[in-house]
């Protein structure tokens, strides 16, 4: 449980962090909370001899609103999200999402960037920004791009990033009246990785009509899910029990889980299952002005 050895950089500037990680290309890893990659080295699956710790670029700490959207900063703690005013008022789904990553402690150091750029299935941002439409943006020496979240992870711990590039900014459009979200997550114990999670957004219309809706997976296949097929059966339904049942199952057969430690492929489907149909539920009631 010791890392390898390594050196240590600490970048006061996206260009200076964009310089090392020109110079060292594959042999340097991004360090922002360490939640996620601090864990691999101890386990020597991530091995890096060079580690860039962008920890002191203030300008990647923040969360405003501007321009239609709620822009978040890669830097901004788990922590800050769960005290977050506007984030508990208008997005409670990301709220949801910060409360159950691991434990206070580690909510206090890991970044919300960094649980989306190490491209892990199991950590549960992707899918609670995949159920919103979020988008990337992504700076490198020659300039930023922005890509939609839902095509930012490419594989098992791979994403579009592209070497020298850094995860600056999470982009999330203002919900409309009449929206609701919900993250729920089923763990062997509190503060680990989920067995299943599903968040689930939704805007409605003339009463309990379904305006647009998303739905994303945690944990249950190579990449975070995107249940296109059940978001495409509900929008324009009327949400009533029938077609929430229908959506789950729906999400359960777009998963992809394996057999491991936290349970059979089976039981994994079912409980996409199950935990779709909760979070729609909960999401419709929030979108009517609940809690």
């Amino acid at each position: 449980m010791i890392p390898g050895s390594f050196e240590y950089f600490a970048p006061k500037s996206l260009a200076e962090a964009h310089a090392l990680l020109t110079r060292y290309g594959d042999e340097a890893k991004i360090l922002s909370g360490g939640h996620s990659l601090i864990p691999m080295m101890k386990l020597r699956l991530a091995m890096p001899a060079y580690l860039i710790d962008i920890g002191q670029i203030n300008d990647l700490d923040y969360i405003k609103e501007e321009d239609g959207m709620l822009k978040i900063g890669a830097l901004t703690k788990e922590a800050t999200l769960e005290t977050s005013e506007v984030i508990a008022k208008k997005y409670p789904i990301i709220l949801d999402t910060a409360k159950v990553i691991a434990d206070p402690l580690v909510r206090n150091m890991a970044t919300v960037g960094g649980n989306l750029a190490h491209g892990d299935p199991a950590n549960d941002h992707p899918a609670t920004m995949i159920a919103l439409g979020a988008q990337i943006v992504v700076a490198g020496p020659t300039g930023s791009r922005t890509i939609p979240v839902d095509e930012f992870f490419v594989d098992l711990m791979v994403t579009q990033l592209q070497p020298a590039e850094i995860l600056t900014e999470i982009q999330i459009p203002t919900p409309p009246k009449k929206s609701g979200g919900a993250y729920l997550k089923l763990e062997r114990k509190v503060g680990d990785y989920a067995i299943a999670a599903v968040a689930a957004q939704l805007t409605l219309k003339d009463g309990d009509t379904c305006a647009q809706v998303g739905i994303g997976l945690t944990n249950v296949g190579n990449v975070p899910i995107k249940a296109q097929k059940a978001m495409d059966y509900l929008t324009g339904k009327k949400l009533d029990e029938a077609a929430i049942k229908e959506a789950g199952k729906l999400a359960a057969d777009e998963s992809d889980p394996s057999d491991d430690l936290r349970g059979p492929a089976e039981y994994k489907r079912s409980l996409v299952n199950t935990l779709t149909r909760r979070a729609l539920h909960k999401a419709l009631a929030r979108a009517k002005g609940g809690k």
